[in-house]
């Protein structure tokens, strides 16, 4: 008898990097998998964008989002 699987298992794409455009200098991520995700971590972007250590999505800053009212 063959058991399968109940939880989905992720598959991500070689050489695919999930960028997600933002209009804050501070985001969150926690991977976008539910439960199969990471922990929740807080990124600050820098420059015009930034990268997650755990999943490697790449954040980048709108165009012409302005640094007022940033903390």
């Amino acid at each position: 008898m063959r058991l399968q699987a109940t939880n989905p298992v992720p598959r991500p794409r070689l050489g695919y990097v999930e960028t997600i455009v933002v209009d804050s200098r501070k985001v969150a991520c926690d991977g976008g998998l539910g439960a199969l995700g990471h922990p929740r971590i807080w990124l600050a972007i820098g420059g015009h964008q930034t990268v997650c250590p755990y999943c490697s999505r790449l954040f980048v800053l709108q165009p012409g989002v302005s640094d007022a009212g940033q903390h």
